[in-house]
């Protein structure tokens, strides 16, 4: 009659010799001898018989609802060791004669073991599955003595390092863990000498996937559908992205190696078992962690979302880019199966889609720059909303340089780009390679070129020339601020830094010049010099008018940096001041000894207060500039608060 796994145990190459079997023992020894006598052979099937079925779960209550494993070590030991002989037994009896009653009578004894362990084995898995769960495996696998064995032959001798001479050091959870892990490991070892290898990792994968399942959903990711994802909202979305990669980060940490590291302390005799059990266990949740960036990507790259503002969903692709980079050679080493190469891919995949949206969202940021239509300019030459919003955008690119670099290595300046201006903008268009990442340092530079460009353009609404020239000089200074307290200094360079201050000189030095030149001329050039009374008068008279018709206009003019607007009052009162009380010392008594004392309106000081005065409505207009396009600023400065403040929240949790 045919026998369930007869060939793979008769002939399983694995089998020992033969051991002589003297006498009854209470804890039997392994067979080494061949060519026993037949009153041995029914003593060790008598022997192995009395405890297999007492034991057996189909004839006995007490079997069926009581684990031998936990309810007696000792017990335990024996069985596994008449399993053992039983198995060296039909080695040998299957070569003298392979219809012989005992051999089929060892073959029962047999598969009713192995009911018995593949119960046990299912007990273990499942009865201390929190304490065998990915993490907790993980964390304690310093101290698992079951992850330190090394031997590939059925030993039990692990009973003995785990309860005989146990490290007070390890923690309570850290023992239960030891002991399943050994329970389990000398069940395994059995059932793959004794044939039974695919009944043994059938259990280990269906009970251990299901775990892995749970550990994955239990840290925040859920798989989802390419048309779950096409349904939600940007906000439910970017949660979805927070749990993912809070998960990446536990995963690859801890659940994905902690599977390796039981599956390796449990499977220690064969490689291709602990791969192809790994595989079967984790390929499904592996391939939706690492599918989920992807099918994102194609969420923002949809044409719904692609209609509508998308800087703000830059900042979260990023970060998922850089968690797979971050966590590559992990990848490579967890998912290194001919397997799992499928998960590899699929984790590859991600990465390059990430890239080419980061890629194709900056180009897009770019063509909003050159496409910005808005016609109203800052009142007084404040800061434009485009400028802080560009910048703002920037300073936060620049937290990511060491990711970029990699993402932007092969970047070029955009063709439809220079052709919007005319050639002499990009005249001399460099950037020093201070940082060694030249690509991405252009890149920087020229956002901020083509920004400066634009405003360019939008100075050129101003009905007065210094207007201009104003507005130039606070777009420009807070551009220079921005670059200066920000990463954007470490890639720009000092040679940047001091090419454009010095354009911020200059386009200071030419609104002071058109605004206040009148008030300059309206003094004479030698202002000790000698006058009669008549024109001493119209002097002051002029400089009077002169002074009020600029005060009045340069009334709504603003500089929103509190040092720059020092500064620039400094460098007019510099000027103007000294010599206006040269003048005003040698003839002003003069003209009030005479009588007239209405020709002189102000004094120095006047002067000096007026000129303090300017340029006080620079928290008003820089309001303004910020709330003059509110949907701009919410997708800027917005992101930069709260998915900045959410990464580093997650972090310190």
């Amino acid at each position: 009659m045919p026998f369930k796994g007869m060939r793979s145990i008769c002939f399983n190459p694995q089998s020992p010799s033969f051991s002589h079997y003297s006498k009854k023992q209470s804890s039997p020894s392994p067979l080494l001898l061949p060519n026993i006598p037949e009153s041995t052979v029914d003593q060790i099937l008598d022997d192995a018989s009395n405890l297999i079925l007492k034991w057996n779960p189909e004839s006995s209550t007490y079997a069926k609802v009581t684990s031998l494993f936990h309810e007696s070590k000792s017990e335990a030991k024996k069985f596994l060791n008449h399993v053992g002989n039983i198995q060296k037994l039909m080695h040998m009896l299957v070569n003298e004669d392979s219809t012989s009653r005992k051999l089929v009578r060892a073959q029962t004894l047999m598969i009713i073991a192995m009911e018995r362990l593949k119960k046990e084995f299912f007990q273990i898995l499942t009865t201390n599955r929190c304490y065998l769960d990915p993490e907790s495996v993980s964390s304690t696998s310093r101290s698992s003595r079951a992850s330190a064995t090394s031997s590939t032959s059925f030993s039990t001798s692990d009973y003995d390092n785990i309860t005989d001479d146990d490290d007070n050091s390890i923690t309570e959870v850290q023992k239960i863990t030891s002991i399943a892990t050994s329970d389990l490991k000398l069940i395994a070892e059995c059932m793959i000498e004794t044939g039974y290898t695919s009944e043994c990792i059938d259990i280990y994968k269906a009970i251990r996937k299901t775990i892995l399942d749970e550990a994955i959903r239990r840290i925040g990711f859920e798989k989802l559908s390419n048309s779950q994802i096409g349904k939600m909202d940007w906000e439910i979305l970017e949660s979805k992205i927070r749990n993912w990669l809070e998960a990446m980060k536990m995963s690859m940490r801890l659940i994905f190696h902690g599977e390796q590291i039981l599956l390796n302390s449990i499977f220690t005799s064969s490689d291709h078992i602990r791969e192809a059990c790994f595989g079967d266990i984790s390929k499904e949740s592996a391939s939706s962690l690492f599918a989920f960036p992807e099918q994102v990507v194609k969420k923002i790259d949809s044409v719904k979302f692609k209609s509508s503002p998308g800087v703000e969903k830059l900042f979260p692709i990023i970060d998922m880019y850089l968690s797979i980079a971050e966590n590559w050679q992990n990848i490579e080493r967890i998912f290194s199966f001919e397997s799992t190469s499928g998960v590899r891919t699929i984790a590859l995949n991600s990465l390059i889609k990430l890239g080419d949206s980061v890629r194709s969202m900056i180009a897009d940021f770019e063509q909003s720059i050159l496409e910005d239509k808005s016609k109203l300019t800052p009142q007084g030459g404040g800061v434009h909303h485009l400028t802080i919003n560009t910048m703002d955008f920037l300073s936060l690119l620049a937290d990511y340089s060491n990711v970029l670099v990699d993402i932007l290595v092969d970047w070029t300046p955009s063709t439809k780009t220079i052709l919007s201006f005319p050639e002499f903008y990009f005249d001399g268009f460099t950037v020093s390679d201070e940082s060694g990442t030249s690509t991405l340092s252009t890149a920087m530079a020229w956002l901020i070129m083509v920004l400066l460009c634009k405003l360019d353009g939008k100075a050129k609404r101003y009905k007065e020339v210094w207007s201009s020239y104003l507005f130039l000089a606070n777009n420009l200074r807070h551009i220079i601020v921005v670059v200066r307290t920000s990463n954007l200094r470490y890639l720009l360079g000092d040679e940047w830094m001091i090419k454009y201050e010095e354009k911020t000189k200059q386009y200071a030095a030419s609104y002071e010049k058109l605004a206040w030149g009148p008030v300059f001329t309206s003094l004479p050039l030698n202002p000790t010099a000698v006058l009669l009374p008549r024109d001493a008068r119209e002097w002051f008279r002029k400089f009077k008018a002169c002074f009020e018709d600029t005060c009045r206009k340069q009334k709504s003019s603003v500089v929103p940096d509190a040092k720059f607007r020092d500064d620039i009052k400094a460098s007019m009162t510099n000027k103007l001041v000294p010599v206006y009380r040269k003048f005003y010392d040698m003839h002003c008594d003069k003209l009030k000894s005479g009588g007239d004392q209405l020709g002189v309106r102000f004094s120095p000081e006047d002067v000096g207060n007026h000129l303090s005065e300017l340029f006080s409505g620079a928290s008003s207009s820089y309001s303004h500039s910020m709330t003059s396009s509110p949907a701009a600023t919410s997708s800027f400065v917005g992101i930069r608060h709260l998915w900045k403040f959410g990464r580093f929240r997650e972090k310190l949790m």
